[in-house]
């Protein structure tokens, strides 16, 4: 009887150990709005490996140009491949064009492998950037490959605890400060109820003139009610 209950206290524990063979996922919570010079993108920086926090300080805002980002959600493997092959599409397509690529375009190609590779892939994306014939715009890519450009757009698991608050909070014609200030406040509620968000909260502004980054450490962020 001991060595049983030995044995199922093992098996339960070796079970729970979720962590050693899960995928390393973004976790996540992502989030880009459009104003009128630009956009303002943000994400928090926990990956997880089941519930195991397998990096508290992840970069999720990847460059893929000078002025095109993109936050990224789900597997952490998948979008840091997805995200590198666009990046090399879009080299190639810069040289053939000679100017710099447009953010429609970078949006279409990861629609592109989004969608071909929609069963085999996790792969949550919001891309967004400033290009001279549209400026400021925000593409969602969100599972499955779809592709839509919205005036904001949220992402990852934590996102599923912002809808109401982001309806109430969006207004059109936001400055550059209101459009921080949105997805500073967004970011924290979101880290505060997702277990899957955590960390420090990384921020990017891109216009014409380039990007402005920053980072929150986790004892700067907005507060709210902890009850």
């Amino acid at each position: 009887l001991w060595r049983l209950s030995l044995k199922n206290s093992v098996l339960i524990f070796v079970q729970s150990m979720d962590w050693v063979t899960a995928e390393h996922r973004t976790g996540t919570t992502i989030m880009a709005v459009e104003f009128e010079d630009g956009v303002v993108i943000g994400a928090d920086s926990r990956t997880t490996t089941g519930s195991y926090v397998a990096n508290r300080v992840t970069d999720k805002l990847t460059k893929l140009t000078d002025n095109i980002y993109c936050c990224r959600s789900g597997s952490a493997a998948d979008t840091q491949a997805i995200a590198d092959i666009v990046r090399y599409y879009l080299e190639l397509h810069s040289v053939e064009i000679g100017e710099e690529p447009r953010v429609d375009v970078a949006a279409s190609v990861f629609r592109e492998f989004c969608y071909n590779n929609r069963d085999n892939i996790s792969a949550g994306i919001i891309c967004a950037g400033f290009d001279a014939r549209k400026g400021g715009q925000v593409y969602s890519i969100p599972l499955g490959g779809l592709v839509v450009r919205q005036p904001f757009a949220i992402g990852g698991s934590g996102s599923t605890f912002l809808y109401g608050h982001c309806d109430a909070t969006f207004k059109e014609g936001m400055t550059k400060e209101e459009c921080l200030s949105f997805v500073r406040n967004a970011l924290a509620l979101a880290m505060s109820r997702d277990g899957s968000s955590g960390g420090v909260i990384r921020t990017a502004v891109i216009t014409e003139q380039g990007v402005e980054r920053e980072v929150i450490p986790g004892d700067e962020l907005p507060q709210f009610y902890q009850g």
